[in-house]
């Protein structure tokens, strides 16, 4: 099998990396990253720190999304608060 992820079998594969392994992980948040965070923490009833890396805010829009339930797809934990 080649180590070129665009050869593998799995195209899924090659769409899933760390953000400790992005080129650009240590780089400031994007805006949208921002805006989506806000969104979230609102939700959670957290804050959001100042100065983040896209690395650092794509790991707590992960813990975010898992608290509130949103951006999972399954909306079990959203339909569980609304209970």
């Amino acid at each position: 099998m080649s180590d070129n992820p665009k050869l593998q079998n799995d195209p899924q594969d090659n769409t899933i990396k760390d953000p400790n392994d992005w080129v650009t992980g240590d780089e400031p948040a994007t805006g949208a990253q921002l805006s989506y965070l806000h969104t979230l923490a609102e939700a959670a009833g957290e804050e959001v720190p100042e100065g983040l890396k896209k690395a650092q805010a794509s790991e707590l829009i992960e813990t975010l999304q898992a608290k509130t339930g949103r951006g999972t797809g399954d909306g079990k934990a959203q339909a569980d608060d609304d209970a």
